[in-house]
């Protein structure tokens, strides 16, 4: 089923790439600005829809986020969960305090200096972490499947450079 739904979609962009308007070939610019809107756009929808299931039908692709933010290794104090996810404390305080609400994270005070606090996730983020990461593991699975080798290393590479450009434009 995915890899139909891939080639239904690889087709798309293929015939966008090839498609011409009033005899004239589409500039490069308009198929691509499409592709990518259309790509980040696809990508929540399809995560927003694969991550609410009946065990996680409260939690949003922001909280989901934050939860792998968070990880399952050691607590993490919020000033180091924010800078991961480019957000203020402030703004991470309000989806922190909707996570402990639902129960998939705790807070703890430090020991040695209360007013740091660390976050870590309850059996519940656990889970939701690992529900999450599975779908990402299907969705990489899916892509390396349909791709060469080479066609992969490209991908890559191109993902990090657009990856790179989106961090830079975000500083300025």
């Amino acid at each position: 089923m995915v890899a139909r739904k891939n080639e239904i979609m690889y087709n798309r962009y293929e015939t966008l790439m090839d498609r011409q308007v009033k005899g004239k070939a589409v500039d490069t610019y308009s198929t691509l600005n499409e592709v990518l809107v259309n790509l980040f756009r696809d990508i929540m929808d399809i995560e927003q829809k694969a991550i609410v299931t009946q065990e996680f039908q409260d939690i949003t692709n922001n909280d989901m986020h934050v939860i792998e933010a968070i990880g399952i290794g050691e607590p993490k104090n919020m000033s180091a969960i924010a800078k991961e996810l480019s957000v203020t404390v402030g703004t991470l305080t309000i989806a922190m305090n909707s996570l402990v609400k639902k129960g998939y994270v705790f807070r703890e005070r430090g020991k040695e200096d209360r007013r740091i606090v660390y976050i870590s996730l309850s059996q519940r983020g656990k889970d939701a972490y690992e529900h999450h990461a599975r779908f990402h593991k299907a969705m990489i699975d899916s892509v390396s499947e349909e791709l060469s080798p080479e066609e992969l290393k490209l991908l890559v590479v191109t993902l990090t450079k657009l990856n790179k450009w989106f961090r830079n434009w975000q500083k300025n």
